[in-house]
C-alpha cells in the first residue's frame, strides 16, 4: 500500500508536536507555577498530557500504515494463452477403388468410350491421383467435454482437389461416332475436347486430438460428413454425391506456432454416382499454423 500525502502530513505533524511538547512543556509549567497558581498549572498539565496521548495515538496509526505498506502483495499469475486453432495446407497421393472416366465412359456399346481412344478401361492410371487442399481446426473442448484431461476436441472444416487423369472421351470420340454411324445413328460432329478427371471434396468432421500441451499431437476423426463434386459428370449427368470420411494422423510443433504433420483418410460413399464410384484413400503431409 502506498502512503498518501495526508498520511505524510500526519507523520510530520506528529513529530513536530512531540518535539514541541518536550521542549516547551517544562518552561510553560514552571512559568505557570509562578504566575497562575497550582490549579491553573494542573489544568495546563492535563491539556499537555491529553495532547501527548493524541500524538502517541497518531504515531501508532502511522506505524501501522507503514507496516501494512511493507507487506508483500500477492499477485495472481497471468493466464497462459494457447493458440489451439489451426489453419493447415495439405497435399499428397490419392487412390480410388474404381476407375473414373468421362461422360459415356465406359459404355456397353463396343468401340464406344475410353477404349475407342486407346485408353484401357480399368487401368491403374485411372485410379491413382494427386491432391492438394486446405482446412481449419477450431477448438471446442480441452478435456473431451470433461471426460478426459489433455484430450482436445476440434471441429475440422476442409476441402480437397483431386486429379486422376486426362481423357479424350468427354462425349463421343470420332471413333465412337463412326461406330454408331454403322449402326444407323447419324450423329453431329464428334467432341474432341480433353476432359480432366477430377474431384472436389468438402468435409466437416469432429477431430479428437491427444496429448494437449505436448509438441507431438496424434489425432483421429471417427467419422465426418463429406460432399464430393465430380468432373466430368457421370453417364447420367450427375455431379454431386454425399459421403463419409474417416481419418487419423499426427502433427509436431517445430517452432513457435508452426506445425508439420501427416495424415491418411478413407472416403466412403454409400452408393455410386450413377455408375461412378468415388470411394478411395488419400495420404500425405500438411503444414499447419496455430492461431
Amino acid at each position: 500500500m502506498t502512503l498518501t500525502k495526508t498520511n505524510k502530513y500526519w507523520g510530520i505533524a506528529a513529530a513536530t508536536l512531540t518535539i514541541a511538547s518536550t521542549l516547551i512543556a517544562p518552561q510553560a509549567v514552571a512559568g505557570s507555577k509562578a504566575e497562575l497558581g497550582n490549579s491553573k498549572v494542573q489544568a495546563l498539565e492535563s491539556q499537555v498530557n491529553e495532547m501527548g496521548d493524541m500524538l502517541r495515538s497518531m504515531q501508532s496509526e502511522l506505524d501501522a500504515v507503514r507496516n501494512e505498506a511493507k507487506q508483500p502483495v500477492a499477485v495472481a499469475p497471468a493466464p497462459v494463452k494457447t493458440k489451439d486453432n489451426m489453419v493447415f495446407f495439405r497435399g499428397g497421393y490419392g487412390h480410388n477403388n474404381s476407375t473414373r472416366g468421362g461422360t459415356l465412359d465406359p459404355t456397353n456399346v463396343p468401340g464406344v468410350g475410353s477404349s475407342a481412344n486407346g485408353v484401357v478401361t480399368g487401368s491403374i492410371a485411372d485410379r491413382d491421383a494427386w491432391y492438394f487442399g486446405a482446412g481449419f481446426d477450431f477448438s471446442l473442448s480441452d478435456d473431451l467435454f470433461g471426460f478426459a484431461n489433455g484430450t482436445e476436441v476440434l471441429a475440422e472444416l476442409m476441402f480437397d482437389y483431386k486429379q486422376l487423369a486426362d481423357k479424350k472421351s468427354n462425349g463421343l470420340s470420332p471413333g465412337a461416332t463412326a461406330t454408331l454411324g454403322t449402326l444407323g445413328f447419324n450423329l453431329p460432329a464428334a467432341n474432341n475436347q480433353t476432359a480432366t478427371v477430377n474431384q472436389l471434396s468438402l468435409a466437416a468432421s469432429p477431430k479428437i486430438k491427444f496429448l494437449k500441451g505436448s509438441d507431438f499431437r496424434p489425432w483421429l476423426i471417427p467419422v465426418g460428413f463429406e460432399l464430393s463434386i465430380i468432373s466430368p459428370p457421370s453417364d447420367a449427368i450427375t455431379v454431386l454425391t454425399p459421403g463419409m470420411m474417416f481419418g487419423l494422423g499426427a502433427d509436431y510443433r517445430i517452432w513457435n506456432n508452426l506445425y508439420v504433420g501427416a495424415d491418411a483418410r478413407y472416403h466412403y460413399t454409400p452408393s455410386s454416382v450413377n455408375g461412378v464410384n468415388t470411394d478411395g484413400v488419400t495420404a500425405g503431409g500438411y503444414l499447419g499454423i496455430g492461431f
